[in-house]
């Protein structure tokens, strides 16, 4: 769907006062600097992937999720031990 067009005065003045203004972006084409998703492979034995899809299961989250969840968990707290030293 192709978003509506406005000013950009008439754009900034909906955000100011908190209109909805989703009708007037493009999010096919938003891009977050840093943020692009790169691919990783990880080979696991097969007992490794039973268990983490049980704590997934348990979780209600899908595997990658619960990879990435404990990933970010675990740089949490090494960017903690850095900042300590």
């Amino acid at each position: 769907m192709k978003p509506k067009m406005i000013s950009a005065e008439e754009f900034d003045r909906m955000f100011d006062d908190g209109e909805d203004i989703s009708g007037y972006i493009d999010f096919s084409s938003v891009r977050r600097p840093g943020l692009e998703a790169k691919r990783v492979n990880v080979d696991f034995p097969g007992e490794i992937v039973s268990k983490l899809d049980r704590a997934a299961k348990r979780r209600g989250v899908s595997r990658q999720a619960l990879i990435k969840m404990w990933i970010v968990q675990q740089l949490d707290n090494e960017a903690k031990l850095d900042t300590a030293a």
